[in-house]
């Protein structure tokens, strides 16, 4: 396994209207979706940054700062390398399309961490 790049960034914050006017004002980010307590925000080079409100209950495991996601070619097979170097992971695989996929890891440093395959990022 070897992540290809920066792909993703999470962030659950109990100031989810300020951070999302911050990242769609001076930051100057594109709201690709926003709803009540989660909001998509795209990067240039089509990564992506996603605020969680506190009304989120599927992040709540978001407690030590943003979460990084890294870009892999096969989430599954980077996941049971990672599992055999004594990495514990948060829940299972999640897919979300034909080609996407992504799945939360607690790092050695004890910080969360993301594996992320999107076809549409390749």
């Amino acid at each position: 396994m070897k992540a290809k790049r920066l792909a993703w960034l999470g962030t659950r914050t109990p100031e989810f209207e300020a951070t999302t006017r911050f990242f769609g004002g001076p930051l100057g980010l594109h709201a690709e979706h926003t709803e009540p307590d989660f909001a998509v925000f795209r990067l240039p080079n089509g990564g992506k940054v996603e605020v969680f409100g506190p009304g989120d209950r599927d992040h709540e495991h978001f407690t030590t700062g943003p979460v990084a996601g890294f870009l892999v070619d096969d989430v599954e097979e980077a996941r049971a390398e990672l599992e055999s170097a004594g990495i514990s992971f948060i829940g299972p695989v999640h897919p979300y399309d034909q080609d996407s996929a992504w799945s939360h890891l607690v790092g050695p440093d004890g910080n969360v961490y993301e594996i992320t395959r999107d076809g549409s990022r390749t």
